[in-house]
Formats: C-alpha cells, structure tokens, sequence
C-alpha cells in the first residue's frame, strides 16, 4: 500500500513476510544441529528429516543445498549430506570475532544500560544459575545466548547488534559442548559482568567480557583438541565405464 508523506511523495508501508516452508526447514535443522541432536560429521538422510520434520522430502533437499552454502552441511556427490565439522581454526577464528564484538558491546552496556536492563539482566542470570544446578544444559546454552544477547542490544549500537547476531548461532554451536564443563564459573562471570554494567563501570565490564569469551574459547579449542571429530567421508571419485565397440 503506498501512502503520501507531507511533501506529498509516496511511501511504501512495510509487509511482514511469512517464513516460506524451506525457511522453516533451514531453521530446524539449524536448530538440531546447535543443539547437538544432530552430531558433527553425521550423514544427513533426507527421508529421515523429512519424517523427523513432517514435510516431504523437497524443502529438506533445498534447505540441506542452502545450509551447504552456509557452512552447516557438506554435500558429497554420490555420498550425500554430512553436518559441516568445524576445522579448529575456523572454530577460532569466529570465537576471536565474538570476543572483539562483545567486549565492545559489554563496554556500551555499561555506559547505556539503565536499571531496567540491569534488573532483565539479573533475571537471565538467575534462570541460567537454575538451570545449571539442574543439569539442563540445553536450558542454560539458550539463556547464556540470550543474556549476551541483551548485552549486546543494552549496547544501543545497532550495527554493533547487527554484526553480533550473524555469528550468535554459530557461537551457541561451539558452547553446547563445553557449557557442563564451564559449568557455574560461567554464570559467576556473568554474574560480575552485570555488576560492573550496573556500576557504569567500562573498562572492568569489557575486561570480565574478553575474559568470558575467552574462557570459552579456549574450552573448546581444548576439547576438540582432547576428542576430535571424525571428518565426513571424502567424495568418491567415480570413473565412467569405457565405452566399447
């Protein structure tokens, strides 16, 4: 619908889109992927996500071609779908990323959250507390997603926020690993983050960040390091039958 503004030129309102049914796929396997219900290297059978999913079997043949581009999936001709293994130095290199971005978030929080953030803050912390004193690591890798999250939207940069939630997904990939190894540690540093936030205190706030993220990074580069993933299988090169006669 086009509307006239006072200088009388037109303006477009804007139409919320639904998520077409491969959009919903994409995310869904996204999803079981993060989550780890779907391991590193696995072979992905589309019937068999199309049944988990309950659509047929050509959404999940696209989504599965445009998770590929999106270093999710490995597609193998003749062989099929594989879930993307992170190399170790791609794992460090988008954790060194997450580090720079949400130091610099955590420094703006300081400096712009007011006591509305902190308290929504405080409640993420206490879920999250909760959640590792039940053993729910699923429970505490989405409020961790989500405190950072806040932090980074209490920030006030939007580009800043932008750039944060392109790598949030991934990053939330690598903690699921190592979140019952870090364990309580990791909502003690969130715990004095959001009290340096609530402090106006910038430079102690960015410091507990870079060390947080830190911390995480150098727990999976460990593990990893510890217990490697086996690769997916290289492709196979077919030869073509000699023609006779």
């Amino acid at each position: 619908m086009l509307l006239s503004d006072q200088a009388g030129q037109a303006t477009a309102t804007k139409i919320a889109r639904p998520a077409t049914l491969r959009e919903s796929v994409i995310e869904a396997i996204q999803e079981l992927i993060v989550s780890g219900q779907l391991k590193p290297g696995q072979h992905l059978v589309e019937s068999e996500l199309a049944e988990l999913l309950g659509v047929s079997r050509q959404p999940v043949r696209e989504a599965l071609q445009q998770l590929s581009g999106e270093g999710w999936v490995d597609l193998f001709p003749g062989q099929g779908a594989f879930v993307h293994v992170p190399t170790l130095e791609e794992a460090d290199q988008l954790l060194a990323v997450r580090t720079l971005l949400e130091t610099e978030s955590a420094r703006l929080a300081a400096k712009h959250a007011g006591e509305d953030g902190v308290q929504r803050l405080r409640a993420l912390c206490a879920r999250g507390i909760a959640a590792v004193e039940s053993d729910d690591v699923e429970a505490a890798v989405a409020t961790d997603s989500e405190l950072h999250a806040l932090v980074t939207a209490l920030s006030g940069n939007k580009v800043l926020s932008e750039l944060a939630s392109q790598v949030a997904r991934r990053v939330r990939w690598y903690h699921t690993p190592v979140a019952r190894q870090r364990g309580m540690a990791s909502w003690e540093e969130h715990t004095s983050l959001i009290d340096a936030i609530e402090a106006g205190d910038e430079r102690r706030a960015a410091k507990i960040m870079r060390e947080h993220t830190e911390h995480t990074r150098a727990s999976y580069l460990a593990q990893r390091e510890k217990e490697p993933v086996e690769p997916a299988p290289k492709p196979v090169r077919r030869r073509r039958p000699r023609q006779l006669g």
